[in-house]
């Protein structure tokens, strides 16, 4: 007689027995399909387009934006110290928290931009930030910005009060302009910590998610798309909704990661940089 309890499951795959996962049909080894499929994505090259104008507009902007705020925080003034605490929130703030403010500041109907830039004439009349084309990549790469300087400004001052003054002094008594100075002395100074902050910065905002999802998911398809908010709209957002292919994506974007690892290493060997010791 046949007992009635449970039986478990056959591990193995065979077209009498289909046995289903938590995440579907089991159906085997894929293989190399799910890369394949990736890479004959249609609109994968737009979404590797869109990766690299974000990674390289956004740290750009943040690397040049944050040297200039962190030389004039490093000077002494009135009110330095609150000038300090102040730029440090946007960066301890939640990212989703953020990027849904800006979301109500780029609307086309109530947001505040809009009325702000028509009253300074800068504009005609409103513009959709974040349902135009034209603006969408811009208006991204704006809170990116946003969000990176005050992590950049600080590793920066951390560098500039590295510095000794005896240096400078030298410099200014031999007759160096101020923008020699900056140039031949500070610049190369920093280089460690703009090695660092662009490494850094490079790493986050490649991985960064809240802000792209947040500001882009009233767009439908991929074309404002990074590669990581494509693995997840893979999985959970498309009519597919891969998870295959969503995982093949997840891989990519790793061996991307570490790309830019190894470009980092061949550049700068800290075993032979007497600056990053």
């Amino acid at each position: 007689m046949r007992s009635s309890g449970p039986t478990r499951p056959c591990p193995q795959v065979c077209p009498q027995c289909d046995i289903a996962s938590i995440t579907g049909l089991r159906t085997g080894d894929a293989g190399a399909r799910n890369y394949l499929a990736v890479l004959n994505h249609p609109m994968l090259p737009t979404v590797l387009m869109n990766t690299v104008i974000w990674v390289v507009a956004v740290v750009v902007l943040t690397i040049v934006i944050s040297l200039a705020i962190a030389q004039f925080a490093s000077k002494q003034f009135v009110g330095r110290r609150v000038f300090r605490t102040t730029l440090i929130i946007p960066w301890a703030a939640s990212l989703v928290i953020t990027s849904q403010l800006f979301v109500l500041i780029y609307d086309f109907n109530y947001g505040q931009l809009n009325p702000f830039l028509e009253f300074l004439h800068l504009i005609p009349g409103p513009i959709d930030w974040l349902g135009d084309d034209r603006f969408t990549m811009a208006s991204m790469v704006f809170v990116g910005v946003f969000v990176s300087i005050p992590f950049t400004v600080f590793v920066f001052l951390a560098g500039l009060s590295a510095i000794p003054d005896d240096v400078n002094e030298a410099a200014l008594v031999d007759g160096a302009s101020p923008w020699q100075r900056y140039t031949q002395i500070t610049l190369p100074l920093l280089r460690p910590a703009l090695l660092i902050a662009s490494v850094l910065n490079t790493i986050y905002v490649f991985n960064s998610f809240p802000i792209i999802y947040t500001l882009n998911d009233r767009n439908p398809g991929y074309y404002h798309d990074t590669t990581i908010t494509f693995m997840y709209k893979l999985a959970f957002k498309s009519q597919e909704k891969d998870v295959g292919m969503s995982a093949a994506t997840g891989v990519l974007n790793v061996i991307l990661i570490l790309v830019v690892v190894v470009i980092y290493l061949k550049i700068v060997d800290p075993r032979n940089d007497e600056s990053l010791i």
